[in-house]
């Protein structure tokens, strides 16, 4: 077994001097950031690249270390793990770089999410600043102006709110501008207080503070209700993912009761192999699943 962690860290040292002389001397983590981005805009919808771009503005992208470091992890997780099962160093190889093809779609569904959690935390900004200010302006047009001067907001919201600004002197009515938010951004605050605000316009409400101070007590509790469960979801995360790498060790376990002799032998068997097999892809299935939901159901709402 030491002389198979042996041969596998020759071959990535190797691989890395293979590079860096590609590179003619070009600094390692440059390079593989730079090829690793270009993979990344090859297989990934163009909607991606902008909110990969937004994720780097907001400081939380992985830095090239992080990734590099990324790689072999995964590299020589998916080696080591391979190998205890088959005692087969091609195999090894095979889902060493099969693992390593899996980093851009992990990678894309934590931009997705950092995304999101970024989009609603500006709706909150949105939603909450425009009550208050119309409270004070008592109309919804200055209400979106004095929120977009003040300069709380960030694209693409703030960019947005322009729009629905321009609309609504361009057509002379708020109804317009109000769908096109409600269609860009579907949440349930967001729907409520355009409603509201409608209601207000349309049938010239007198008295609207307590209806506001409902709507701010509606989404303060909102916003508290998706920050808990942020939490208690993270913390969930790191005990499935626990899980789920414990799993890949259960052939530990078998070879404990039948003895490293008798394993052998069986491994030799085509379809003990093919049901090795399929328990590791089985296994991998299910983390990504779990990664998927966890990174896509960020429970906005």
């Amino acid at each position: 077994m030491s002389a198979t962690l042996i041969f596998l860290i020759a071959t990535a040292i190797v691989i890395f001097i293979l590079i860096y002389r590609r590179t003619n001397g070009e600094n390692v983590y440059k390079y593989v950031s730079q090829n690793t981005a270009f993979i990344y805009d090859k297989i990934t919808p163009y909607s991606f690249k902008t909110i990969r771009e937004k994720v780097k503005e907001l400081g939380q992208d992985y830095t090239t270390r992080q990734y590099v470091i990324q790689i072999i992890s995964f590299a020589l997780g998916a080696a080591v793990i391979s190998y205890l099962y088959f005692y087969n160093l091609l195999i090894s190889l095979i889902y060493a770089l099969v693992a390593v093809s899996f980093i851009p779609y992990l990678t894309y569904l934590r931009c997705k999410r950092i995304y999101s959690e970024f989009i609603f935390e500006q709706i909150q900004v949105y939603t909450t600043n425009t009550i208050m200010e119309f409270a004070t302006t008592q109309s919804f047009v200055k209400a979106l102006e004095g929120v977009y001067e003040s300069g709380v907001l960030e694209d693409p919201v703030k960019t947005d709110v322009k729009v629905m600004i321009d609309m609504s002197y361009e057509n002379g009515t708020i109804d317009q501008s109000l769908s096109f938010m409600n269609t860009k951004y579907d949440f349930y605050i967001v729907k409520n207080m355009h409603q509201l605000f409608l209601q207000i316009t349309n049938e010239g409400a007198k008295d609207t503070a307590e209806s506001l101070e409902n709507m701010s007590q509606d989404i303060d509790m909102l916003v508290e209700a998706v920050y808990r469960d942020r939490l208690d979801r993270a913390n969930f995360h790191k005990k499935f993912l626990q899980f789920g790498i414990v799993l890949y060790f259960m052939c530990m376990l078998l070879q404990f009761l039948l003895g490293p002799e008798t394993y052998l032998v069986m491994v030799d068997r085509w379809y003990v192999r093919l049901l090795l097999h399929a328990v590791l892809i089985v296994n991998t299935i299910f983390l990504l699943r779990g990664e998927k939901y966890y990174n896509e159901n960020v429970g906005a709402e």
